[in-house]
């Protein structure tokens, strides 16, 4: 199996989850490589995701919006770019449904300026897009096998539409420009860093402070987790011997139903269940399953390594050492957050009739949900 070789890699969204994972392990495990971070920081952007990273000699951090086709071309040419990482995009699907133009403006635009910004320099080698196990939408809840790489797209929220459409872009640059792309599709995420809009790091910190952990519907949906470490590792295998022109699946066969992730939580912070979990107002599109077939990412020599267990006690002792790493997210810890899109920090709508409740005090009343 051939192996590439990176030489000056663009990272894009480097600041935000998954890909400052994968920033500063790469920056640890190959100092003759040079990263270009690039991040506009947004609301879940943090500068200290990147701590690990900031003083090595091989590291750059650019503060700039993938949307900015100077910016991209920009960097491509001066930094002699020859791979991109592409995991810049909004991505929490709850705000994709008051949000929708900017998961278009951000995901679709946005990874058009850098294709385009590809096709023009002429010197990219490898371009990995980072998609989503929601483009597939909802997988029937008898399958036994999950969905492979060549099955149809079938997105079912805003979301996971933009994801889909950005794929076709990236695929018709490949056909078309023998641009070398590949395109990955994960499951769920989670670990340190991850800003509390998402399901595990906002009930671990609703748990932290005593609060209810809101469940959407009756909690039977049913989500596959990655540890963090384990994603970074799959997306440095592929980097390095993935092949131009497929698509991978990073995924687990291990399935969780939201409730039972809830009830585990609530076990480890020495919880009652049953008086520390609600039920609330479903959100619009809630799909009941994503299940994939990750033999092909295994066929590289890739394997999942962190069990649950294990990666839900690393993920709580970290939030438990770090609790204001994100300041103030009290709009995200809502049952039903919306971010309202506004430069230069976080905003959420407190509008929302849904409440926190205290676990040991009076519960207030749930209003219905504008949604």
């Amino acid at each position: 199996m051939a192996t590439y070789k990176p030489r000056n890699i663009l990272i894009t969204g480097a600041a935000g989850f998954i890909a400052s994972h994968v920033t500063n392990r790469l920056i640890r495990n190959y100092p003759d490589y040079k990263i270009v971070a690039l991040d506009k920081l947004d609301y879940c952007s943090n500068l200290r995701n990147l701590n690990p990273s900031k003083s090595s000699p091989n590291f750059k951090f650019v503060e700039g919006d993938i949307g900015s086709a100077d910016l991209v071309n920009y960097l491509l040419f001066t930094e002699s770019i020859d791979t991109i990482m592409h995991f810049a995009a909004q991505t929490h699907v709850d705000n994709s449904f008051g949000n929708s133009f900017e998961f278009t403006k951000n995901n679709i635009y946005g990874t058009h300026v850098l294709l385009e910004a590809c096709k023009v320099t002429g010197q990219i080698r490898r371009f990995i897009h980072v998609s989503t196990d929601e483009v597939y939408g909802e997988t029937d809840e008898d399958a036994v096998v999950g969905n492979h790489e060549a099955s149809q797209l079938l997105p079912s929220n805003p979301y996971s539409a933009t994801k889909a459409g950005a794929e076709m872009l990236v695929m018709a640059y490949g056909r078309s420009y023998g641009l070398p792309v590949i395109t990955t599709r994960g499951n769920n995420v989670y670990g340190p860093n991850q800003f509390p809009e998402k399901l595990i790091p906002k009930f671990i910190l609703l748990a932290m402070r005593g609060m209810v952990l809101p469940i959407h519907g009756d909690g039977s949906n049913v989500r596959s987790y990655l540890y963090c470490e384990d994603v970074a590792e799959a997306f440095e295998v592929i980097l390095h011997r993935g092949e131009v022109g497929h698509v991978y699946n990073i995924g687990t066969k291990k399935e969780r139903r939201v409730i039972d992730v809830a009830k585990d939580i609530c076990k480890l912070f020495l919880m009652d269940p049953e008086r520390s979990i609600e039920f609330v107002e479903n959100r619009p599109f809630n799909d009941q399953r994503y299940f994939l077939d990750d033999q092909k990412l295994k066929n590289l020599g890739w394997s999942e390594r962190v069990i649950w267990e294990e990666g839900l006690k690393k993920t709580i002792d970290w939030y438990t050492k770090h609790p204001n790493w994100w300041g103030d997210v009290s709009g995200a810890l809502l049952p039903h957050p919306r971010m309202l899109m506004i430069p230069g920090g976080r905003h959420f709508d407190f509008e929302e009739p849904n409440r926190m409740s205290h676990v040991n005090g009076p519960k207030l009343p749930n209003g219905k949900s504008k949604l």
